[in-house]
């Protein structure tokens, strides 16, 4: 198994149709990410001694005390607002209504829809990346300046997804999949090619690659700044992280090699740059192995570097010795871990500086003494007070694995 199995879950929407009550359950592609929002309507400036919490300054007074602090020669300290990661979180699940749901009972009709993202299992290690970063008044990524109110210990159990329940009146799903196949062929046939250096700068701020794909595949594939107004409008969608269909094998030639595979030709030119030490051959292998997951397929790459083309050619006499196999692509699909949805933390990832385009990164990891070590660069020494409001990535741990490591690895 690949490491990337400890961090992966799976989150399940469920949808109620406003028309007529009926209930559509879909179950995510793995991820390994959990990309939080943050409400900066939820913000509020932490009290000092004999203060008591307030919103933050709109931006007119802060104008208007910021020109009268230079007018009598002083400096105005900058506010910072604080929210809590409960908010974060339920902003996250809140009920979100989507206007242009096409439901399949209904003839495949639009009809508006009510619904809510789940956990359908809580794996070993939880990785929570914070929207920190924003389109300016340039249109150029900046940094949001907050701080996150973050528990050492939190429980996810609430966000545990049920399943249908009695009562719910289950939409069906006879027509679904021919449904989805005219589709994603109309999709494909009609996708624009995607811009790799607009994939890449917004996925700099802290977007999924699918996520990232879907949106500069609907503004015609380059355009940055309509790209992220499509964000900010449908990144609470229930397909929104979704992988884009794939194209078939009767897509213009436009396809390179590999694409025969089913291998995305973006997500190889993606990883071949972001790692910059695999060739184009090396990452569709590896890609075509994970499934089409980038972070698998990296995860694969580095741990078989001793003997990379000896790892590739077994894949390789494997995947021909089994092309007659009725197993589907996800047969040999490692079983995702699950467990009670408790967690303490125990890493973070915190940024140095304004923006995506400079700036320095630094890493917190909790030792089992429970002191706290920075890891900056090849420096590596204790920490007496890691930057826990300012992280951009937080790690936790599963605390019923605490001290439990899994088997087969």
């Amino acid at each position: 198994p690949v490491s990337s199995s400890l961090f992966a879950f799976k989150t399940e929407t469920r949808s109620v149709c406003n028309s007529d009550g009926k209930v559509k359950y879909k179950q995510s592609a793995a991820e390994s990410i959990l990309n939080l929002r943050i409400p900066m309507d939820k913000g509020k400036i932490v009290p000092k001694s004999g203060e008591t919490d307030r919103p933050p300054t709109p931006p007119d007074q802060k104008r208007q005390k910021s020109e009268e602090g230079k007018e009598d020669g002083k400096k105005e300290e900058e506010e910072v607002p604080t929210v809590t990661f409960k908010d974060c979180l339920d902003a996250w699940s809140a009920t979100q209504t989507i206007d242009d749901f096409r439901w399949s009972h209904l003839g495949n009709a639009v009809a508006a829809a009510s619904s809510q993202v789940r956990f359908d299992n809580s794996p070993r290690y939880l990785i929570v990346q914070m929207q920190r970063y924003e389109l300016g008044p340039d249109w150029t990524p900046k940094k949001i300046e907050v701080n996150i109110d973050m528990p050492h210990d939190i429980d996810l159990n609430d966000l545990r997804s049920k399943g249908p329940q009695d009562g719910e009146e289950i939409a069906p799903e006879q027509d679904e999949e021919a449904s989805a196949a005219n589709n994603a062929a109309a999709a494909t046939s009609a996708q624009p090619s995607i811009d790799e250096g607009a994939l890449v700068q917004l996925m700099d701020m802290g977007f999924g690659m699918n996520g990232c794909k879907r949106a500069l595949t609907t503004v015609g594939g380059s355009d940055v700044e309509a790209a992220m107004n499509w964000i900010f409008e449908h990144n609470q969608d229930p397909d929104f992280n979704d992988p884009m269909p794939e194209a078939d094998a009767s897509a213009p030639a436009s396809t390179t090699e590999g694409g025969a595979d089913g291998v995305d030709e973006t997500t190889v030119m993606s990883l071949v740059e972001n790692l910059g030490c695999f060739t184009a051959d090396q990452v569709r292998a590896a890609l075509k192995e994970s499934n089409g997951a980038a972070d698998r397929a990296a995860d694969w790459l580095f741990s078989h570097m001793d003997d990379l083309d000896g790892a590739i050619a077994a894949l390789a006499s494997k995947n021909e010795g089994g092309a007659g196999s009725s197993a589907g692509p996800n047969a040999s699909a490692t079983p995702l871990e699950d467990g009670d949805g408790k967690y303490s933390l125990v890493g973070l990832i915190s940024h140095i500086g304004k923006n995506t385009g400079s700036g320095h990164y630094v890493a917190h990891l909790l030792k089992k003494d429970g002191k706290w070590v920075i890891f900056n660069d090849e420096k590596v020494a204790l920490s007496e007070t890691p930057p826990f409001q300012h992280a951009y990535m937080y790690l936790f741990q599963r605390t019923d694995a605490i001290g439990c490591p899994n088997a087969s690895y």
